[in-house]
């Protein structure tokens, strides 16, 4: 077995493979895979391997590598002058790699952002969850979960039976500065979220790529969303916060007023605006698009797309799609209809050419818009719709994943609009719930570091700095910070989605109506926050499954709600299984300093820690009596709750937060 030697680097050199990790967008494990999927793939048929098989991405050239005997290899992606010892070779072509010969990738001077190092044979590492993709943010996949270092070492695998040949010229992708991308409508578009005219200057504007973008996502600059709501209700005070739903790679997610692409490594679940989603057959621009880049968006008609995110089709040698098309111009809504009982509307909305997004009710909290949507959900599992690949459900919804190809949004509706007449009542709901009891370190140091950076880094203005706590205070009418803690500690929170930032992080909301404290997230979202911290974002609470970036605003943190590093598996963990929480777990909170829980955290990740779980159920029709006999009370509540809502509302106002 042939084995490449890292010599050096470049900026970021990983393993990825295509498409990546597919089955867990539902519990937060991002696919990860190559971010210009086109280029590794044709890279990959160059050398003779399966299009999908692992090769080396490496962010801004810079690559230098050695192999123990002879391989042959391709360079691809952005455009670059490899030599091997010194002679130029030419891109997109196989060449042969003697033993001890170093191929050297230089650093990328012109457009583009990643080049791919495709070697026959593929890159062979330990698969994680099914991919050799790595995730870095998650510390698996790939080389030992990480970037490459000098030093590194990769075994080859053995060479199929595929024959290398020379990519064409009409194969390969145009990369330049100046992006036309492919978008559909959806899933949150005019008249919902923005306004019409919004939605017009999405499209006629022309959006720069800023520095501080990666693999998680591109970020943008452009003009500020012309929204059609003042604020998110109990989502948050933003017009861009909802109730959390699936994100697809590819979305515009507006973070606040900041878009962002999302890219492969990005979260699954979020609360924010998407107004459109760009096709699967142009996602491999985003894994070129570099800072400086001009982009503007497209709208073409889905059922006029390339079926799949083919070589050789009109997304892969970056040809934009028939501008003028005008698009689906349905505003992102594939349709409407009602539950089997009458009761409850549903809208189906598109996110891109590979998901439909299902939503039940009006835009509110409700655990029986919840019931449904998990209804919905088990019943898929048994009868799972055509190219069916990913089921994840959201406050109010269910996002189905297909894969381009095998089926179609046209067909997936039909078939989700049969499905939904054979749903049972969401009253008749009763569903495994266990009562899961986690440490909490109140207003933990690793909070007040990250508020902090973002004071320094971010802003420093924002109206929920210096202390997250007493901004909570205040937009709850609450009369002490004690209140706070008391409400959060009295509470018990039902999981209502996994993976809200990543890793089977839950987003969960408590049961009783009176300690559902609501504040809105961060604008601009931080860029750190520690693993595990505990956070409040509209009327959700979320534990974060590892570090990166976030806009809950904190209460503290606990132990590790997603663990695949352990020795042994731990209590609540497996390998097979790393993420600890269910759909309709009930958390409770206990009291512990942030001493006791650095010990508490150490042992789970030693494989010794203890989570207190205990089997049980959950009646939707019993919650739905207490909120009657408590109906009094929690209106009360509701009603202070609002009104200190409203009083900070206008003092953002005021100030010009709202139109900063």
């Amino acid at each position: 077995m042939s084995r490449l030697e890292i010599l050096a680097p470049g900026l970021i050199t990983t393993v990825q493979d295509w498409p990546g990790r597919t089955g867990y967008w539902g519990v937060g494990v991002p696919p990860s895979g190559a971010m210009d999927c086109q280029s590794l793939r044709l890279a990959n048929i160059a050398v003779g391997n399966a299009e999908g098989a692992a090769g080396l991405e490496c962010t801004r050239g810079g690559l230098r590598v050695r192999p123990d005997s002879a391989v042959t290899v391709c360079v691809g992606g952005a455009h670059v002058r490899p030599t091997v010892d010194g002679q130029p070779v030419a891109q997109w072509k196989p060449v042969r790699l003697e033993a001890g010969s170093v191929l050297d990738v230089p650093v990328i001077t012109g457009p583009g952002m990643r080049v791919y190092v495709a070697v026959r044979g593929g890159i062979d590492v330990e698969p994680y969850l099914g991919s050799s993709a790595t995730f870095t943010l998650g510390r698996f996949g790939g080389h030992e979960g990480r970037s490459l270092v000098a030093g590194d070492t990769l075994s080859v695998g053995e060479p199929g039976p595929g024959v290398p040949r020379r990519i064409l010229a009409e194969e390969i992708p145009a990369i330049g500065h100046h992006w036309h991308v492919a978008v559909a409508e959806g899933p949150h578009g005019a008249p919902d979220f923005l306004t019409r005219a919004g939605m017009d200057e999405l499209y006629a504007s022309t959006y720069s790529v800023h520095f501080n973008s990666d693999r998680t996502g591109v970020r943008l600059e452009g003009p500020r969303p012309k929204w059609a709501r003042p604020d998110g209700g109990e989502a948050g005070l933003h017009p861009s916060n909802l109730h959390d739903n699936a994100y697809s790679v590819g979305a515009l997610d507006f973070t606040g007023d900041t878009p962002i692409l999302l890219g492969p490594d990005g979260p699954s679940l979020g609360g924010f605006v998407c107004p459109v989603t760009v096709v699967s057959s142009d996602r491999w621009k985003l894994g070129q698009l570099a800072p400086g880049d001009t982009v503007r968006f497209v709208r073409v008609r889905v059922d006029a797309t390339p079926e799949r995110a083919g070589i050789g089709g009109a997304g892969s040698a970056g040809r934009p799609y028939v501008l003028g098309d005008g698009g689906d111009r349905d505003d992102g809504v594939l349709g409407r209809g009602h539950t089997a009982d009458g009761v409850t509307e549903v809208t189906y909305r598109r996110g891109g050419d590979d998901n439909v997004l299902v939503e039940y009710g009006r835009m509110e909290l409700d655990l029986e818009l919840r019931a449904r949507a998990h209804a919905l959900y088990l019943h898929l599992l048994s009868n799972p719709v055509p190219g069916q690949q990913d089921l994840t459900p959201g406050i109010r919804s269910l996002q189905v994943k297909i894969t381009p190809g095998r089926s179609s949004v046209a067909a997936t509706l039909d078939a989700l609009r049969e499905a939904e007449a054979a749903l049972p009542a969401a009253e008749d709901l009763v569903v495994s719930s266990r009562r899961v009891r986690l440490p909490l370190s109140w207003d933990d140091p690793a909070t007040k570091e990250a508020i902090e950076r973002y004071m320094y880094g971010v802003r420093d203005d924002a109206p929920w700095c210096p202390w997250n706590i007493e901004f909570i205070r205040r937009m709850n009418g609450l009369e002490s910070a004690d209140d706070v803690y008391r409400t959060v500690f009295d509470a018990e929170y039902m999981v209502l989605g996994l993976g809200d930032v990543y890793l089977g992080a839950p987003v969960a909301t408590p049961l009783d109506p009176r300690h559902r404290l609501v504040t809105t997230k961060y604008n601009p979202a931080r860029t750190w926050t520690a693993e595990n911290s505990v956070g409040i974002g509209g009327a959700y609470l979320c534990i974060y499954g590892m570090e990166g970036p976030g806009g809950y605003q904190f209460v503290g943190r606990t132990t590790q709600v997603w663990n695949h590093r352990h020795p042994e598996p731990a209590p609540g963990f497996d390998a097979e299984h790393p993420w600890l929480l269910r759909h309709f777990d009930r958390i409770s909170w206990y009291p512990v300093s942030s001493e006791e829980l650095a010990d508490l955290r150490a042992d789970t990740a030693a494989g010794r820690g203890l989570v207190d779980i205990t089997d049980d159920t959950f009646s939707l029709a019993e919650h739905n009596a207490f909120c009657a006999r408590e109906g009094e009370s929690i209106a009360s509540a509701r009603r202070r709750m609002e009104h200190a809502r409203a009083e900070e509302f206008a003092r953002w106002a005021a100030s010009g937060e709202l139109s900063a």
